[in-house]
């Protein structure tokens, strides 16, 4: 089998989370005056660090800390996201991977709690082998932690699901294959720009890893 490994980015990728992220932008946006975005501008300036993104839509880190926004975004985003299901096709996939007997992870820039409670509250806690996450709310980078652990395990070879650029800077970092979804937190258009297929929704996963893995 071509892959020893999966690892799965969690928001827009497994949890379908777009409304309610653009929702609680938004809520903070509003609160401050600003103009809101809707969706097609949210899926062009949401990205990695989140400091850059929150900048770009007009929040002024001169008149509050990122941590304060960070705390207010975490408070406003466990309303907004409760009861949010998966994402079309990563039950089927999440599935066929374990019939496969491959290990699955989830690598995930939000707060490991936050994280383990999603994951509890949509039961698909047994597919995975680890959950990997970040220890505050201050969604900085995962690239670090991907490091880590593929360092730590040495996995013969990784594919990386994921739904954003900072997807692929982290399986790269990591020397993982990556296949990203167009049906998350950005455009096609912008991680078309990475080079690596792009599938419209986990539903094409299964075919894609048969057709990767020579079946």
């Amino acid at each position: 089998m071509k892959y020893s490994h999966i690892v799965w980015d969690f928001n827009g990728t497994l949890l379908d989370d777009l409304v309610p992220c653009i929702d609680v932008l938004n809520a903070m946006l509003e609160a401050r005056g600003l103009a809101r975005v809707d969706k097609d501008r949210y899926l062009e300036v949401f990205g990695f660090p989140i400091k850059a993104y929150y900048e770009k839509v007009g929040l002024d880190f001169s008149k509050e800390s990122y941590s304060e926004l960070a705390d207010e975004w975490s408070a406003l985003y466990k309303a907004a996201a409760e009861g949010c299901d998966m994402c079309g096709g990563t039950r089927e996939a999440l599935e066929y991977f374990k019939g496969l007997g491959l290990p699955q992870y989830i690598l995930s820039a939000t707060e490991y709690g936050m994280l383990l409670e999603q994951v509890a509250e949509l039961g698909i806690g047994g597919y995975f082998t680890e959950l990997l996450a970040l220890k505050d709310f201050h969604a900085t980078s995962k690239v670090a932690l991907g490091k880590k652990w593929a360092e730590r395990e040495k996995p013969r070879r990784v594919l990386f699901i994921g739904d954003t650029v900072h997807d692929y800077e982290t399986a790269a970092a990591m020397g993982a294959d990556c296949v990203l979804i167009a049906a998350g937190h950005q455009s096609r258009e912008r991680i078309e720009k990475c080079g690596v297929p792009v599938l419209n929704s986990a539903y094409e996963l299964t075919d894609f890893f048969k057709k990767a893995d020579g079946q």
